[in-house]
C-alpha cells in the first residue's frame, strides 16, 4: 500500500501570524535605526556617508588629487558596499559637499551642487565631478593604522571599515538629522575650535559639568551667517537635556532706505520666504511696502530687497514683524539621538556626548601606538638578525654558499628565528655594503627611541593626555574657523496687529436686514439714503474708525468680531455677512458695537436679565463667533448699552407690561458671559403664550437727566425729582406708568443743561 505524502506545508516551520509580522516589524526598525538613519558617536557618520568616503579614498581622490567624475564614485560604493538606489547614494554625496548643508564639508564638489534657495537643484551625478575636502583627513589618516574592525561587505568578498578613526567629534562638528522607526535625531553643528576647547577642559578635568563646558560651546555654529537668537541658560538646557529649539534669526542691513536681508537662517529658502512677504502685499497686510526684489546671484547668495514707500517708515520695526510672520526667524529642533559606544541608540547631553566620544578617541590611540609597536618589534627582530650577519658576514656567504639547507644551517649556527632566516635570505648583494650596516644601526637606534616613547605613553596616564591635548590643539589649528552664527541677545518678534498697517479714518459700517454688511468712509453718510438690493433695508449703522474692531451679536447671543478694513466698499451692495463669519442654522445678526477695549457694556435679554461686560470681552478669532449671553427658548438679546459712567449712572427699564424701574447701574454684576442678574422682575404668572411679558425698553439714566416717555401722541416727561417714584433696587418688579402711557413707543434720555450766569 503506497504512503500518503507528507503536506509540503509540514516541511516549513510553523509561526503565528502576529508573532511573524512583530518580529518582522522589528528586525527592519533595527536595521533602519543602526545601518541607515541614526548616526554613530564614534565618526558621526551614518553608513552610506561613511561608504562615501572610504570609496572616494579607495579610488585616490584625496583633497589634492584630481576631480573624478561623481557617478564613478557612486558606482564604486553601490558595487562594492551600498547595495541601495544610485539616486539616494548621490543626493547623501551632494549633502556632504554642500556648504550651506555641512559646517565642515566631507567632499569637495566641482559644477552645480545646489544653492541655499533650492538645495536639490544639484546636476545630475554625470555632469558633476568630485573628490574628498581637506577637513576628510580626520576621519581617514589613521584608517589603515591597526585603529578600528573591519566588516565584510554586503556579498562577502571585500571589507569595509565599521567605523571612522575620527580625530574630532564630528558628530558636533557637522551634526546630523535623520528620521528612523519610532525615533528621529536633529543635532546642530558646531564651530570646531569651541569644541576642541571643550575637550581639552574635560581631558584635564574630567569632572567638569555641562555648565563648564558651555563656557567654550556657546551653542551651534550653522554654515549660515544668521544669527542665533536663543537666551544662554535655554541654550544651557538645551546641552542639559539633549534636546530643545534653537531659534535663529536673518541678518539685514539699511541700505539706501532699502531694508536689505543678507543671511537666512538654516535651512530657510530666500524663494519661499519672497512669497511669504508677496502673500502679506497682496493680502494689503504691508501698506507701507511698495515693493520687494530677490537680488541673490552667485556674489550675493542671498540679498532680499524690502522697499518702504516713504521714508517715515521704521525699517526695524517692519523687519521685527517679518520676522514674526516668515521664514526669516526660524527654529532648529535638537535631539541629540545617536548610537553610542555600547551600540545603542539614545539621546545624551553634551557632557556625555564628549565623554564617550574621549572614550573612543583614547580607544584609537592606543590601538594606533600598539599596532606601531607591533610594527616596531617585528622590524627590529628583523634588524636584528640583519646585524647578526653584518657582524659575521664571510660565515653567512660560507654557508649560503656551500649549505645544501641554509636556512636549517643559520639557525643553527646564529640561533636566529624564521622571519630572520628568510629575511636574511632574500637581502640583495648591494645591500651587503659598509653604508648598509650603518643605516640599519641608524634605524634600530631611531626605531627603539619611538618604542620607548611609545611605551611612556602608553603606561603614563599624564603623557597620554598631553599627546591627545597636543593632536586636538592641532587639528584645530589646521581646520578651524571662526564662528560663523553670531550669538545675539534679541527680544521677542512681534507681528503688526491689523490696526498698525490700514490708514485710520472715520468709517460708516451699514448692515441691511438681510445680513449684507459694507462699509463707507466718513461719518456724513446718511444710512436711510443708502440703496440696498430689491427685498432688502437698512437694519442697523454703526459710525466708527477704520482702526477700531466691531462686535456684531446674533439673535442666539454669540458675538462676532470684525475689522472694517476687511468689509467691502459702500459704492456697491456690499458682502453677505456670512462671507466673514459662521452662523448657526435660524439666526441672524441683530445689533453691531464698537468702542474701547476698556469700555463697559450692558449686556442682556428681553427676559429681565443682564451683566456689565467690557467692550474686549466680546472678542472672539473664531468664525463662528462666541456665546456671551445665555438665552432660553422664545428670549431675544437687547442691543449692548455703553456705560458712561458706571457708578454714577442709572439704569431705567420698562417692559412690555407698562412697568418701570430704575435703580444705580453698578449694581449689576461684572462678567464675561453668562445670563447674568435681574434687571427687573418679570412674574411667569405674568406671562402667557400669546403674549408674555418681556423687557422692551433699557436706557443708560445719566445723573440729573430728565427721561422723557413716548406714547403714541402723548410724552409724559419726568424730571430727576420725579423719577423717585420709580426708583429702587435691582430686580424689583417695578412701577406701573400712569394710564395712557403703559404702552410705550419710545424712552429719550435728554441731559439737564448746567445753570448759566448772565450777568456781566
Amino acid at each position: 500500500m503506497p504512503q500518503t505524502p507528507i503536506s509540503s506545508v509540514e516541511e516549513f516551520e510553523r509561526m503565528p501570524f502576529q508573532e511573524f509580522t512583530q518580529n518582522a516589524y522589528l528586525n527592519y526598525s533595527m536595521y533602519v535605526i543602526l545601518d541607515r538613519a541614526l548616526p554613530h558617536i564614534g565618526d558621526g557618520l551614518k553608513p552610506v556617508q561613511r561608504r562615501i568616503i572610504y570609496s572616494m579614498s579607495q579610488l585616490g581622490l584625496s583633497s589634492t588629487a584630481k576631480f573624478k567624475k561623481s557617478a564613478r564614485t557612486v558606482g564604486d560604493v553601490l558595487g562594492k558596499f551600498h547595495p541601495h538606489g544610485d539616486t539616494a547614494c548621490y543626493e547623501a554625496m551632494v549633502l556632504m559637499a554642500q556648504p550651506f548643508s555641512l559646517r565642515y564639508p566631507l567632499v569637495d564638489g566641482q559644477g552645480n551642487w545646489g544653492d541655499p534657495n533650492d538645495p536639490k537643484s544639484f546636476a545630475a551625478m554625470r555632469y558633476t565631478e568630485s573628490r574628498l575636502s581637506r577637513y576628510a583627513k580626520i576621519l581617514l589618516d589613521e584608517l589603515e593604522q591597526g585603529t578600528v574592525g573591519w566588516v565584510p561587505n554586503f556579498d562577502g568578498t571585500l571589507e569595509e571599515p565599521s567605523l571612522m578613526p575620527a580625530r574630532l567629534p564630528n558628530i558636533l562638528l557637522n551634526g546630523t538629522t535623520g528620521i528612523a522607526v519610532g525615533m528621529a535625531t536633529s543635532i546642530p553643528p558646531h564651530n570646531l575650535r569651541e569644541v576642541a576647547k571643550a575637550l581639552i577642559c574635560l581631558i584635564e578635568n574630567e569632572n567638569a559639568d555641562t555648565q563648564e563646558l558651555c563656557k567654550f560651546i556657546k551653542g551651534p555654529d550653522f554654515p549660515t551667517q544668521a544669527e542665533i537668537i536663543t537666551p544662554a541658560k535655554e541654550i544651557g538646557d538645551i546641552y542639559e537635556k539633549g534636546m530643545g529649539r534653537v531659534k535663529m534669526r536673518a541678518r539685514y542691513i539699511i541700505e539706501d532706505g532699502e531694508l536689505v536681508f543678507t543671511a537666512l537662517p538654516y535651512h530657510a529658502s530666500t524663494e519661499k520666504i519672497y512669497e511669504q512677504i508677496a502673500a502679506q502685499i497682496s493680502a494689503k497686510k504691508l501698506p507701507m511696502v511698495s515693493d520687494l526684489r530677490d537680488e541673490s546671484d552667485h556674489e550675493n547668495p542671498t540679498r532680499l530687497v524690502v522697499m518702504p514707500r516713504s521714508n517715515r517708515v521704521d525699517l526695524n520695526v517692519l523687519a521685527d514683524h517679518l520676522f514674526a510672520t516668515t521664514d526669516l526667524e526660524k527654529s532648529f529642533p535638537v535631539n541629540m539621538n545617536m548610537i553610542g559606544l555600547d551600540g545603542r541608540p539614545g539621546v545624551k547631553n553634551l557632557k556625555t556626548i564628549l565623554d564617550e566620544w574621549l572614550e573612543f578617541r583614547k580607544a584609537t590611540i592606543e590601538k594606533k601606538f600598539r599596532f606601531r609597536l607591533e610594527k616596531i618589534v617585528s622590524r627590529l627582530h628583523i634588524l636584528d638578525g640583519f646585524k647578526t650577519v653584518y657582524l659575521n658576514l664571510d660565515q653567512v656567504i660560507e654557508i649560503i654558499r656551500r649549505a645544501d639547507n641554509p636556512a636549517k644551517e643559520l639557525t643553527n649556527a646564529f640561533k636566529l628565528s624564521e622571519i630572520q632566516i628568510k629575511a636574511i635570505l632574500e637581502i640583495r648583494l648591494r645591500q651587503l655594503a659598509r653604508m648598509e650596516e650603518i643605516k640599519i644601526t641608524d634605524e634600530m637606534a631611531e626605531l627603539s627611541r619611538e618604542k620607548a616613547h611609545l611605551d611612556n605613553l602608553l603606561n603614563s596616564p599624564d603623557a597620554f593626555k598631553a599627546f591627545m591635548i597636543k593632536e586636538i590643539e592641532e587639528d584645530a589649528k589646521n581646520y578651524g574657523d571662526k564662528r560663523s552664527s553670531p550669538i545675539k541677545e534679541r527680544k521677542d518678534a512681534e507681528a503688526f496687529s491689523v490696526t498698525d498697517v490700514i490708514e485710520v479714518e472715520p468709517v460708516t459700517i451699514i448692515l441691511s436686514a438681510n445680513g449684507w454688511i459694507r462699509t463707507a468712509k466718513g461719518h456724513d453718510i446718511d444710512p436711510a439714503n443708502v440703496k440696498f438690493r430689491t427685498g432688502d433695508h437698512l437694519l442697523c449703522h454703526l459710525r466708527t474708525r477704520s482702526d477700531k474692531p466691531i462686535v456684531l451679536i446674533d439673535t442666539s447671543g454669540r458675538a462676532y468680531t470684525l475689522f472694517s478694513h476687511a468689509l467691502p466698499s459702500a459704492r456697491g451692495n456690499g458682502e453677505p455677512v456670512t462671507g466673514h463669519l459662521t452662523l448657526a442654522q435660524d439666526t441672524s445678526i441683530c445689533y453691531m458695537i464698537t468702542g474701547e477695549d476698556e469700555d463697559l457694556f450692558i449686556n442682556g435679554a428681553d427676559n429681565g436679565y443682564g451683566y456689565i461686560i467690557k467692550f474686549s470681552d466680546f472678542f472672539t478669532n473664531f468664525k463662528n463667533g462666541k456665546a456671551v449671553i445665555t438665552l432660553s427658548e422664545n428670549d431675544l438679546p437687547i442691543a449692548p448699552l455703553p456705560i458712561p459712567d458706571v457708578n454714577s449712572d442709572s439704569v431705567a427699564a420698562i417692559t412690555t407690561g407698562g412697568r418701570m424701574l430704575i435703580f444705580p447701574v453698578n449694581q449689576l454684576p461684572h462678567l464675561k458671559k453668562g445670563k447674568g442678574n435681574k434687571i427687573i422682575h418679570i412674574p411667569v404668572s405674568g406671562k402667557s403664550k400669546n403674549h408674555p411679558e418681556k423687557l422692551k425698553f433699557l436706557k443708560i439714566l445719566p445723573l440729573s437727566s430728565n427721561l422723557v416717555i413716548y406714547s403714541g401722541k402723548h410724552l409724559l416727561r419726568l424730571t430727576p425729582g420725579n423719577q423717585q417714584d420709580y426708583t429702587s433696587t435691582r430686580g424689583r418688579r417695578g412701577k406701573l406708568l400712569p394710564r395712557g402711557y403703559r404702552n410705550v413707543d419710545d424712552l429719550e434720555i435728554i441731559p439737564t443743561r448746567p445753570a448759566t450766569d448772565d450777568t456781566d
